[in-house]
């Protein structure tokens, strides 16, 4: 029996199982907080020390214990965010690995973020925990982080569109979401010591924006601090971040929660706005009891905490009697994560339209690489998550092949090997990718001896399609030799079969950049030691505004593929661009514009709308910036008409004299396209 047909006779049987996932329906958040308060107030000064910090006892993680006494439950947490992942020391649980977040990034599409953190979330439910950390929303600034893969992108318009979808996911099944790191944890090395210099416009209009939209727009249920410093504080003890942005200026009602280990403080983490201590009680145990009993630490303060908590674990029915956890529902999660991985990879290259294949005229394929060889099912770290089951590349492939068809499978280690079975193969395809993990960063390159493979192939087949599975960005020196690229980022466990429809035209791609690829490493901020990684010390965020495609355009830079770019089967064109104003005083607008499917398949288009600034005083203005964006789905020859809302944000920029948002009086230019470099439409608005 081929492991496929196996996991799907499983999962029929965890099917007639399952239970009905618990209601996701929220209490009032008024009430909420009235019954925690109650609750707190009967506690003595040793439970609400013990219900501040986590435990771990070789059975518990990621585990904060209950307190039957007045009837308060345990906090399970979980890993995210590509999935539910094993969520503590003893608990190896298998779920749905979902293609990497930077994958769903690349769909554009906020209905499959929320149906993405809807599963995510309703999975966490049924393996038995209550919050799921998730998502990861931390721009890639520099390409070479090691967790860009389970990051959204380069831009704080597109994190804070595909943030608040997933979470409104996650919530709306009853699961607790939380969203990291805050704030700015855009590099793995040096992550707990490094003091990152962040000037006060960069952090409002690049680190913030995703944040705010999910306190603002979600209603987020918990946030995690992150390992580094900003600006000289620890994260996690960062009144100006925590109590003051957060908690008082954007009125968060959730709880914050350390990154594991992030604490390095009692008196100044508990003033500041740290409210539950993970993974134990190293500051927030003995340390803060003795604060509180000699007036360092009021006891008001720690009351706060556990209200924040409770009423949130309120409001999501986690107080009172809950549903046992049930079967994750193999089949119906695999079939979406199949249609979420197909959305989001990128076709970059597609010469003489070599894809889509046709399996029947075909008599042979060669897969080479190491990519060729098992399935991609996500990155490395904490949110590493255990497949219920995974569908090798070569078991895609065949799928979609007569019987007769010849297909043969190579790791590419030798070179000799590969080139021989190319030149006899009627296509060439070869996978490689990389393998980004938490703790380090890397190199955006792939091995030398990975790129002399794909060159020689190449040489040897000049049907040579090139597979990225890649958490990020890579450079590609064999790019003018290769037929066809197709970035499939980490599709997680239905790896063969998505990659297999998109090669062979069964779907027609539609993804989008997330982030820009660079000719050369020179044209990222790994350019200056000094602005990354740092001097282990130290980083200066001296670009200031000029983050991923702003940088490039502000200096004239050519990318190898820029910021929004991809490619489809079919082909779109753009007219009709009319811009208006709305109500007087509102600093809104209107964008409207026409995209027509000018080819001869069905395919789905991601309409982009970007802004561009008067001058500035202040300066540091990007040539454009994305405001607006929105996929659609075209039959050949449809036409349909696309309308953008603009609000006041979109025209905003954040005054370092005002400390707050302000509109510079002016035209402002407004484009739409297919890409940030592809605007064919052009416009203007005057503000006033």
């Amino acid at each position: 029996m081929r492991p496929l047909i196996h996991y799907l006779c499983v999962s029929l049987c965890l099917a007639l199982m399952a239970a009905a996932p618990c209601s996701g329906a929220q209490k009032p958040a008024e009430d909420a907080e009235a019954r925690a308060r109650a609750i707190v107030a009967k506690m003595t000064l040793e439970e609400k020390i013990a219900q501040v910090h986590g435990i771990e006892d070789g059975v518990h993680f990621r585990y904060v214990p209950g307190l039957p006494r007045l009837g308060v439950p345990p906090l399970r947490i979980t890993n995210g965010p590509a999935g539910v992942g094993h969520g503590g020391l003893s608990r190896q649980l298998r779920a749905t690995a979902l293609p990497a977040p930077i994958s769903l990034a690349a769909s554009w599409d906020v209905d499959l973020a929320r149906r993405y953190g809807m599963i995510a979330g309703r999975e966490t439910r049924e393996l038995g925990s209550d919050l799921l950390e998730s998502p990861d929303i931390n721009i890639i600034r520099a390409p070479q982080n090691g967790r860009a893969f389970e990051s959204f992108s380069e831009d704080p318009y597109l994190v804070a569109r595909l943030a608040v979808a997933s979470i409104e996911g996650t919530q709306s099944v009853g699961a607790l979401a939380n969203v990291k790191h805050y704030l700015a944890n855009n590099q793995e090395a040096d992550r707990r010591t490094i003091d990152e210099l962040i000037g006060e416009r960069a952090l409002r209009e690049i680190y913030m924006p995703g944040f705010e939209a999910s306190v603002k727009e979600a209603n987020v249920a918990s946030l995690m601090c992150a390992y580094q410093k900003v600006n000289g504080a620890f994260n996690c003890e960062n009144g100006p971040l925590l109590n003051d942005v957060l908690k008082k200026e954007w009125h968060f009602k959730g709880f914050v929660i350390s990154d594991y280990g992030a604490v390095h403080s009692t008196v100044p983490s508990a003033l500041s706005g740290l409210d539950l201590e993970m993974p134990v009680g190293e500051y927030y145990s003995s340390a803060l009891k003795t604060a509180v009993e000699q007036g360092a630490v009021p006891i008001a303060t720690i009351d706060d905490m556990l209200v924040r908590r409770y009423a949130a674990m309120m409001r999501f029915g986690m107080f009172g009697v809950r549903a046992k956890p049930s079967a994750v529902s193999v089949l119906e999660d695999g079939k979406a994560a199949r249609e979420m991985v197909e959305q989001g990879m990128v076709l970059l290259k597609n010469k003489g339209d070599v894809m889509p294949l046709d399996g029947n005229g075909l008599k042979s394929i060669v897969l080479i690489g190491p990519g060729a060889l098992r399935a991609k099912t996500g990155g490395g770290g904490s949110s590493h998550v255990i497949p219920v089951y995974s569908i090798e590349p070569s078991d895609g492939i065949e799928a979609h092949m007569p019987p007769h068809t010849r297909v043969d499978v190579l790791d590419g280690c030798s070179v000799g090997a590969a080139v021989a079975a190319a030149k006899v193969a009627n296509v060439a395809i070869v996978m490689v990718g990389d393998d980004e993990t938490e703790g380090h960063d890397h190199a955006i390159e792939l091995p030398a001896a990975q790129n002399e493979m794909i060159a020689a192939v190449a040489a040897a087949n000049p049907k040579t399609i090139v597979v990225l599975k890649s958490g990020s960005a890579l450079l590609m020196p064999w790019l003018n030799s290769v037929a066809a690229v197709l970035e499939a980022w980490y599709p997680g466990e239905e790896d063969g079969n998505a990659v297999a429809d998109i090669l062979f035209g069964e779907v027609n791609p539609s993804g989008k950049l997330p982030l820009t690829f660079p000719k050369s490493g020179r044209d990222t901020v790994a350019r200056d030691p000094a602005e990354y990684p740092g001097d282990g010390h130290t980083v200066h965020y001296s670009e200031g505004l000029e983050v991923g495609y702003r940088w490039y355009q502000s200096h004239k830079v050519e990318p190898l593929f820029p910021f929004g770019f991809g490619l489809s089967y079919t082909t779109f064109s753009y007219s009709g661009l009319t811009v208006a104003a709305g109500r007087a005083g509102t600093h809104t607008a209107t964008v409207r514009f026409r995209v027509t499917n000018t080819g001869k398949r069905k395919g789905a288009e991601v309409a982009q709308v970007y802004v561009a600034f008067p001058r500035i005083e202040a300066g540091d203005e990007a040539p454009r910036q994305l405001k607006g964006f929105r996929k659609i789905m075209l039959s050949p020859g449809e036409s349909r008409e696309v309308v953008v809302a603009l609000d006041a944000r979109a025209f905003s920029y954040w005054s370092i004299k005002e400390h707050d948002w302000r509109i510079q009086p002016g035209t402002y230019a407004i484009m739409a396209g297919s890409s940030s470099q592809d605007v064919p439409l052009v416009s203007s608005i005057v503000m006033q």
